[in-house]
């Protein structure tokens, strides 16, 4: 079987086995975030939190919660850190410098788990579990509440409530990434991924000398890394490693989690607003995108002329032979397309072309399928925007799932898709200006900036992933990424808790004839070209400064 063969095969067993969980898990999350009904682990919490889970909130409540919620996450995470070195289980590893503890806090609760640090030489098992697994639960759930909430703007009328925060946030933990990510655990312990909380010990190699591997419970971290769609790996190869993701099963396992809740909650979307059809365009619209990276992304990296590369099958630089160019290019379009950041291979080494689809992947906004809850929450607004500029071409008011778009919604809308871009390009353009130390960026020209480039549209996309020709382990880049990730996350969700609160207040509009079907296929392929040409028009000129060039070279 040739290698672009077996490539198309596994993308599409992952599409047939993403097809079969689709209706199950989105109707289960429907029936989470809408039951009356609190379990009693989930009481136990409120009343250890002091929180009432059954108060209506407004949009700046609701607000607050998250802020305040994350607030205090980051305290938490840096404090622990700092304290490493006191703690035990820490495996003799000193405690984290304060601009890389700042970094680590900001970056895994904003869902970005970028890391300038390698994971089994810097942190202990009580980090590792207490602090950074915890995040991966927590920061996932606070996505889905808050695309949760835009929901119940969409679904209710004539009233500001969305919900509770404390509600949502504990229940998408105990009743949806719990429960999965347990599942998941031990799927990749069976097929050889590690769990154990071992010490520091010495193993030989096969050329000679040793080298000295620390254990940890990677198996349960790297569960809920790719469900929660975090993308922190517990060793600094992360997904490559053979601790972590022993064999083309497992990655195509971990391409299934990182990407079954962002696809299955359009399911939820429609089930929860009345109508599965306007799921099922939503779906259509992230599905279209996915599937078009990929098969990119396979084409760039199979398709070379040059002798050695033929010889190869492909460009296998910087990727694992045990997982081959198929398996790498479909898990790079699907981690960088979803705000996982988790990687098989070495971004760096792609081709330019393809170094390019993993940027491009990011910078659409990360809405196909998108993080867990950033997804929908992301396409939605994009789903607006298309909605706007369809009334637009006909003279007509937009209208969307029965709610008008005025003036407020639009600039609500608008304003969040600029904050990311805005973030990424100043940045970028200021990091390049500054005298750069010597030792962050590991190639000069085309591929120089492009590795600057990636780490700020990572890290204000809340993706993670890096390049890995940038050392970004210096006060510059830690305080900027961190501050990147801050703003890139907490931003967006003020205007979307805001225009959340504005289509809840409104009251229905009945649907005529001249209404738009946003249910439609002529709906989807609008939707997919506002994306692609808003993209397209915003970050073209840094894109033809670095892979565009490079790979054109």
């Amino acid at each position: 079987m040739s290698p672009e063969f077996a490539g198309v095969l596994q993308l599409l067993a992952l599409m047939a086995a993403l097809a079969l969980a689709y209706a199950p898990l989105g109707n289960h999350m429907a029936r989470v975030y809408s039951s009356g009904r609190h379990l009693r682990v989930e009481k136990w919490i409120y009343k250890g939190i002091g929180a009432n889970p059954d108060a209506e909130m407004r949009w700046p409540a609701y607000l607050r919660g998250v802020l305040a919620f994350s607030a205090v996450s980051v305290l938490f995470l840096y404090l622990l850190q700092r304290i490493q070195g006191f703690l035990p289980g820490s495996l003799g590893f000193s405690s984290i410098d304060p601009g890389q503890a700042f970094n680590t806090a900001a970056s895994f609760v904003t869902n970005t788990n970028w890391q300038s640090y390698s994971g089994e030489q810097a942190m202990g098992h009580v980090v590792q579990t207490a602090g950074l697994a915890v995040q991966n639960f927590v920061s996932a759930a606070v996505g889905m509440a808050v695309a949760v909430a835009l929901v119940r703007g969409f679904a209710r009328s004539r009233t500001g409530d969305l919900g509770n925060f404390w509600s949502d946030l504990v229940r998408g933990v105990v009743r949806i990434l719990l429960p999965l990510s347990v599942v998941a655990a031990v799927v990749l312990v069976a097929c050889g991924a590690i769990q154990n909380f071992s010490g520091v010990h010495e193993v030989g190699q096969f050329m000679g000398g040793s080298q000295q591997w620390n254990g940890g419970a990677v198996a349960s971290q790297e569960a809920i890394k790719e469900v929660g769609t975090n993308g922190g790996g517990y060793f600094n190869a992360n997904s490559a490693h053979p601790f972590e993701n022993p064999t083309p099963l497992t990655n195509l396992f971990e391409i299934f989690l990182l990407l079954v809740i962002p696809f299955a909650l359009t399911r939820t979307f429609g089930v929860m607003v009345g109508s599965v059809k306007q799921g099922y365009a939503i779906l259509a619209t992230m599905a279209t995108i996915w599937v078009g990276f990929a098969a990119l992304m396979m084409w760039t990296e199979f398709a070379h002329h040059e002798g050695a590369l033929q010889l190869a099958h492909g460009a296998m630089e910087g990727k694992e032979v045990r997982l081959g160019v198929g398996g790498s290019s479909i898990f790079a379009v699907s981690t960088t397309l979803t705000s996982t950041g988790a990687v098989d291979s070495f971004h760096s080494s792609f081709t330019g072309l393809g170094g390019g689809i993993t940027m491009l992947s990011m910078m659409l906004g990360e809405i196909a399928p998108g993080g867990t809850g950033s997804g929908l929450y992301g396409i939605l607004i994009m789903a607006i925007i298309a909605v706007f500029i369809a009334g637009l071409m006909v003279g007509r008011t937009p209208e969307y799932l029965g709610k008008k778009i005025g003036s407020r919604e639009i600039k609500l809308a608008a304003i969040y898709i600029l904050i990311t871009p805005a973030l990424v390009l100043v940045f970028t353009a200021i990091s390049m200006a500054l005298p750069t130390p010597p030792h962050s960026m590991l190639n000069s020209g085309a591929h120089g900036f492009s590795e600057v480039l990636y780490a700020f549209t990572s890290a204000a996309n809340n993706n993670g992933s890096a390049f890995a020709g940038l050392n970004a382990n210096t006060d510059w880049y830690n305080t900027m990424t961190a501050l990147a990730m801050l703003l890139g996350r907490f931003l967006p969700m003020v205007f979307v808790l805001s225009l959340a609160g504005s289509l809840a207040g409104q009251k229905p509009v009945p649907v005529t004839a001249g209404t738009l079907r946003t249910e439609k296929p002529l709906f989807t392929g609008l939707l997919v070209g506002a994306i692609l040409i808003i993209t397209g028009l915003t970050y073209f000129p840094a894109l033809a400064l670095g892979p565009l060039a490079e790979g054109l070279a």
